[in-house]
């Protein structure tokens, strides 16, 4: 697996040599195709012109600077020595582990990037990996630590993911937002028995478990298919909008989509119930 940064991953003295592979693909956050913006009149591409509207004309790479607007209109200039005297010099290339800590005790919200622990080639060099990704397995916990990139600093957790290492980069505190709000909102809200046994019925019918491949792109698939339409010459028909969905009584939504779950082949409902179902009775017998 190729790897873009190699280093080690250090705890106490324990000092693990290991590569950090992107788990993602470079486009995964965005549609697999892109587009260039054209002028509609000669399907000519655009080019985008730095321009400074105060002397009324382009400005060249080496004439442009960095600047905080402090406020409206005013600026501080920031550059390029003022950055990198406040980037980190560290050049230890180690993911220095700070604390282990229950794995799930740190909430998806904060992942940012999902990165492989690639072990080194040699058997020697792999078992102090093996020995802690068994020992984190085995205790259900996950290490918090940070490293330095290209001179900057990223928070990381590092968990078991099967029979590999992966590293989550981690936003700080003050970029996620807070969740008081809605918490408030839903903590003055009530809802009765009858509605929440409904409720778990619906859910009961549709549980299952998580398969990977399930996760496709309708609109990429749709995507494609147009672009080939096009390239064939055919005309591509403007779907009809959508009718306003009426407001439905929540009890008799839920009563409709359980009966709809109980009509439905069983050819159709999740696997893994099935496979659960299963598993129990081969348990019991």
């Amino acid at each position: 697996m190729r790897t873009s940064w190699n280093g080690s991953l250090s705890f106490g003295l324990v000092s693990i040599p290991v590569g950090l592979a992107p788990a993602t693909k470079p486009a995964a956050r965005q549609s697999d195709v892109s587009f260039r913006l054209l002028h509609r009149e000669c399907a000519t591409p655009i080019k985008q012109k730095r321009w400074c509207p105060t002397h009324d004309r382009e400005v060249t790479q080496d004439e442009i600077v960095r600047g905080f607007e402090v406020a409206k209109g005013q600026f501080v200039i920031v550059e390029d020595a003022d950055l990198e005297a406040i980037e980190r010099s560290d050049d230890s290339r180690s993911i220095e582990i700070t604390r282990f800590v229950p794995e799930d005790s740190v909430d998806p919200v904060y992942f940012d990037r999902t990165y492989f622990l690639v072990p080194a080639s040699t058997t020697a060099q792999r078992r102090p990996y093996v020995l802690l990704l068994e020992a984190m397995r085995q205790t259900g916990t996950a290490a918090l630590g940070r490293f330095v990139r290209a001179g900057r600093e990223s928070l990381c957790m590092v968990r078991a993911k099967e029979d590999a290492l992966a590293l989550e980069t981690l936003f700080l505190a003050e970029d996620v937002y807070s969740q008081a709000e809605i918490s408030e909102a839903v903590e003055e809200t009530d809802v009765k028995d009858t509605e929440l046994e409904l409720a778990r019925q619906v859910i009961d019918s549709l549980a299952g478990d998580f398969e990977p491949t399930e996760l496709a792109s309708e609109y990429r698939r749709d995507l494609r298919a147009m672009l080939e339409a096009k390239l064939r010459g055919e005309e591509i028909a403007v779907p009809e909008p959508e009718p306003e969905a009426p407001v439905i009584d929540l009890m008799e939504a839920l009563k409709a989509s359980v009966a709809a779950a109980k009509k439905r082949p069983a050819e159709e409902k999740p696997k893994a119930a099935t496979r659960s179902k299963s598993k129990a009775r081969s348990k019991a017998s």
